[in-house]
């Protein structure tokens, strides 16, 4: 059985607590006042028996045990925020047919999951789904090949498509930790390694190249991989660095403990990953399609990798439609 005090609203407040190590801060991130803050900890660490954070220094710091109720609390909060996109998932049981296209940034957790909601709503309907880069899936929209797509957008206009722009994805450069430190790495220190680029035929590689052409940057051109992983896998050998972003970032858990991720150097930039549905269709379901895929990725990528990142700070987020 749970503790008794322990509530949903403590564990809220003792999460945004931790991230922030501030009352005024843990105050709006939850709605509540800052008396309302600090009285929902005291419930929590009197229900707990245990002091979760050393209420003497300023920014707040978690305590031993703090740090260890810490992880069983995202873990505890994340299933419930995964329940809650479920029960409130569109209803698409009047589909008979739905061809959707994600981008294989989502491939890892967030895929699976939406597959697994959809497929509990779409109960008369041939459903098929591809996972590919933005690039395949922009053109499979243009051809009416799909109904729906989920893609990082190039800004233009696609004829007889409609939008729904979904996170905001900001580019960040990733270096072997065998060759970096803490601190990011100065623009004469990537100078001495090679830029590890993605296949020049995928968007992301088109948008990085175009931003650092713009800042009248130039590398030699060594690398060129088409495979995420295998990219990430050769930073994490030390055999060169690369810009990403934090969706890339995530999907390459298996090397962070050898990959050092930075904000970029450089003036910033990000890319939007949206919704691209044909316009013949109801906005209803697009819509709802889209409130479902916000869900999970605050869930499933947004929050964990603001985590991970501190500097990301609001740079990677949620694009309200």
């Amino acid at each position: 059985m749970p503790t008794k005090g322990v509530t949903l609203r403590g564990l809220e407040v003792f999460e945004a607590l931790a991230a922030s190590g501030s009352v005024a801060h843990a105050a709006e991130a939850t709605g509540l006042s800052q008396p309302a803050v600090s009285q929902q900890l005291r419930n929590l660490e009197a229900a707990l028996g245990a002091e979760l954070v050393n209420h003497g220094r300023r920014p707040m710091q978690l305590t031993p045990a703090g740090r260890s109720f810490l992880a069983r609390t995202h873990s505890v909060l994340s299933e419930l925020r995964l329940a809650q996109s479920e029960l409130t998932v569109m209803d698409l049981s009047h589909l008979t047919t739905l061809n959707m296209g994600i981008i294989d940034d989502f491939d890892n957790d967030l895929t699976p999951r939406l597959v697994t909601v959809l497929a509990e709503s779409l109960t008369r309907c041939r459903f098929r789904l591809i996972t590919a880069a933005s690039h395949d899936i922009t053109a499979a929209m243009r051809e009416r090949r799909l109904h729906i797509g989920v893609a990082a957008t190039t800004g233009e206009v696609i004829d007889g498509v409609n939008e729904y722009p979904l996170v905001r994805d900001p580019f960040i450069l990733v270096a072997p930790a065998s060759r970096t430190g803490k601190a990011p790495p100065s623009l004469q220190d990537l100078q001495a390694m090679p830029l590890l680029r993605y296949d020049r035929a995928q968007l992301i590689s088109r948008q990085i190249e175009a931003h650092l052409a713009r800042a009248q940057l130039s590398f030699p051109e060594r690398f060129e991989i088409g495979s995420h992983l295998a990219l990430m896998a050769m930073v994490a050998r030390g055999i060169g660095w690369a810009v990403t972003t934090p969706l890339g970032f995530m999907r390459a858990a298996r090397f962070h403990d050898r990959i050092n991720a930075y904000p970029l150097p450089l003036t910033p930039f990000a890319r939007t990953i949206s919704l691209f549905a044909a316009a013949d269709w109801a906005d209803r379901v697009p819509r709802d399609v889209a409130g479902t895929m916000r869900r999970l990725v605050q869930d499933q990528i947004i929050t964990p990798a603001q985590r991970a990142l501190p500097f990301l700070e609001d740079d990677l987020r949620l694009i309200d439609g």
